[in-house]
């Protein structure tokens, strides 16, 4: 086994027994039959443009096992010569979710141009074979679909795992299954580099749906809360309470009808003495002028027949 890295990794190579090289030309001299990719999305279109291809042997094999599959696919096929064999593959796991064993983890591999020439064909297979000899679900789709997937599960599962990452949460003594699920996911996904998570959103097309998918959902879901809150308020307010809504909103309500209504019978009570009050106070004046015009009356029509 081979590599090569614009890092220095010979101590770590030397560990492992493998042979590295600095310079990527002494390292295509070495005419390996496959180049396996394990850069980062964002950096891998610099990495395979950084060797000298027209080094190697026309039938190499290029692989990779990026988080994304339409990107490197058009990349390979545009930069590689047609000769040159393409395998994209993405092994749906990483160091967190795969440390316990790859026993039925799913790995998905898409034959993008393999020569069916015989040896060609075998060498492909070899490469699978080292998945499928340790328990990994080997998974043959097309790089479209499998993006198409990635984002639905993939993309989703980074997103929310770095929100609940934001949110600081911890484990509690009263913790449910559910709870711990949760912190697990968000573990998870702290592990990986943003890179990672940028490039699932930069170089799959799919991804900018699910996020405003993701961000209606969580707005409709407030609206739903915020609509419920408010009804309960209205009824409250204006009458109407259902029986069994609330029974600390029912006391409220019953509470507020009682200060109104004593505010109320108040007021009647006040506007009724006044009522009473100014009635009598017509009337009496209504009697006291009555009489003197009655009297003054009485007297003209007295002196007027005595005057007689």
């Amino acid at each position: 086994m081979l590599a090569h890295s614009r890092t220095d990794y010979t101590e770590a190579a030397a560990r492992s027994g493998v042979e590295f090289f600095r310079d990527a030309d002494d390292f295509c001299e070495e005419h390996p039959e496959i180049i396996l990719l394990c850069s980062s999305i964002i950096s891998v279109e610099a990495v395979l443009k950084s060797l000298p291809t027209q080094r190697l042997k026309r039938s190499t094999l290029f692989a990779d096992v990026l988080s994304v599959k339409e990107f490197p696919r058009r990349l390979f096929l545009q930069v590689l010569p047609p000769e040159f064999d393409v395998l994209c593959t993405h092994p749906m796991f990483g160091p967190e979710s795969g440390k316990d064993g790859w026993g039925g983890l799913p790995f998905v591999y898409d034959k993008v141009r393999v020569s069916n020439e015989g040896l060609r064909a075998k060498r492909c297979e070899r490469f699978l074979d080292i998945f499928s000899r340790e328990g990994c679900r080997m998974v043959e789709m097309s790089c479209a679909e499998h993006d198409r997937y990635a984002a639905e599960s993939q993309f989703i599962t980074h997103t929310v795992g770095r929100m609940l990452g934001g949110l600081g949460l911890e484990s509690t003594p009263i913790a449910t299954k559910g709870y711990e699920k949760l912190l697990e996911v968000a573990r998870n996904t702290a592990g990986d580099s943003f890179d990672l998570y940028y490039g699932l959103f930069m170089y799959n097309v799919n991804s900018t749906e699910q996020l405003e998918r993701l961000d209606m959902a969580f707005d409709s879901l407030k609206k739903q809360l915020v609509g419920r809150l408010h009804d309960i308020l209205r009824r409250q307010l204006f009458g109407g309470v259902s029986s069994n809504e609330n029974g600390v909103l029912k006391e409220n309500s019953a509470s507020v009808n009682g200060v109104l209504k004593e505010n109320s019978a108040s007021v009647n009570g006040v506007l009724e003495d006044s009522s009473a009050s100014a009635n009598g106070v017509v009337e009496e004046n209504s009697v006291s002028q009555n009489g003197v015009d009655e009297n003054g009356i009485g007297r003209r029509i007295d002196e007027a027949s005595g005057s007689n």
